[in-house]
């Protein structure tokens, strides 16, 4: 049920916003894709589905990203966020995306992300990958 709430409540604000949608996957131990959205200037929510693995283990995320810096070519953010079914618990994102081709949709990124699960303790993730944003015209 967790993981239908954090759907909807993602899809809904996101839906509302009216705001950039964009795509990434993220390579890693743990690799999964997401979907994004940028609410004006500053914060980029992702909701986040683990590949790799059986479905019964799929692992969902919810993490609001905040951009500390955010240039035409280059976004450092940190953000929060929660993780259910497989290693569930709290995650702490800190991340660099960079666009370095001359249409701005396109780009690259790298993200360290601690996991804080109660039974499993700290789990330190990094990942790599490409994310592309549905730029509007």
């Amino acid at each position: 049920m967790k993981k239908v709430l954090f759907l909807f409540a993602f899809c809904t604000i996101s839906t509302l916003s009216f705001a950039q949608w964009g795509v990434s996957y993220h390579q890693s131990n743990l690799p999964f894709i997401g979907i994004n959205t940028q609410l004006g200037e500053k914060w980029l929510p992702e909701f986040r589905i683990g590949t790799d693995n059986y479905v019964e283990n799929l692992g969902f995320e919810l993490v609001a990203n905040y951009l500390i810096k955010s240039e035409e070519s280059t976004q450092i953010y940190v953000g929060a966020g929660a993780r259910a079914n497989i290693f569930g618990g709290a995650v702490i994102t800190s991340g660099i995306n960079y666009y370095p081709f001359n249409k701005k949709d396109f780009g690259f990124h790298m993200e360290a992300a601690p996991l804080i699960n109660v039974e499993s303790g700290l789990i330190f993730r990094g990942s790599f990958g490409i994310r592309y944003r549905f730029l509007k015209e």
